[in-house]
């Protein structure tokens, strides 16, 4: 058992809060069989990064931002979307001012993955099209930081892929794993590493503080 205290909690959205996964890799595999591009290329560094940048890693000869747009229409419109377990009670029992959503989907897609799941819509969403540089790069995690008011080093994030990890962790802030994605293995730079959310439980110690136990 871990204890954490810090000012504020930062989740990831997809593999964290909702289960996109069947989502994600339908519409990754379409797109690249449309381009004609081997599929397993493209899913080994799909999830967790934004779109634009993967379809610059995979085709830089596209017009990335063009067919990154239309990748995340077609992933919003996709029902294969459902709410992690232990997501809502969880985010339930943090203050509405304490925590916040940091994606690498644009905010159309969240705002559409959020609602399918029955999420409550965080006061603070920072998306794709909030940042200059994606994860790993540090700005995703420290813009969150930032709209919270919270010190970066009093943040605790909850991540489910190794970019997203490193951002967090390049912007001074602690992470918890979370296996949904990738293996443990995979999540070893972690600062702690669970198999779901019902292993965190958070209160209050009389202040502004959040106490994090993780089992």
């Amino acid at each position: 058992m871990n204890k954490f205290s810090c000012a504020a909690l930062l989740f990831d959205l997809d593999g964290v809060l909702v289960d996109s996964t069947g989502s994600v890799d339908r519409q990754w595999r379409a797109w690249a069989r449309e381009q004609g591009i081997d599929e397993e290329t493209v899913i080994a560094i799909a999830h967790g990064v934004r779109s634009i940048e993967v379809i610059r890693a995979v085709a830089p000869l596209l017009d990335a931002e063009r067919e990154a747009r239309k990748l995340e229409s077609r992933e919003a419109a996709d029902p294969g979307i459902a709410v992690m377990p232990g997501a809502i009670d969880l985010v339930r029992t943090i203050p509405e001012d304490q925590w916040c959503v940091v994606t690498s989907g644009t905010r159309q897609l969240a705002s559409a993955r959020l609602q399918r799941a029955g999420i409550p819509r965080p006061k603070i969403l920072v998306a794709a099209d909030d940042v200059v540089n994606g994860k790993p790069h540090p700005e995703p995690y420290l813009k969150g930081a930032d709209l919270l008011g919270v010190n970066p080093a009093e943040c605790l994030v909850i991540e489910d892929a190794p970019a997203g990890i490193r951002s967090a962790h390049a912007g001074g802030m602690k992470v918890i794993g979370l296996t949904s994605t990738y293996p443990a293995t995979s999540l070893a730079e972690a600062d702690f590493v669970i198999p779901r959310l019902a292993h965190i439980q958070v209160g209050r110690d009389g202040t502004r503080k959040l106490t994090v136990t993780v089992a």
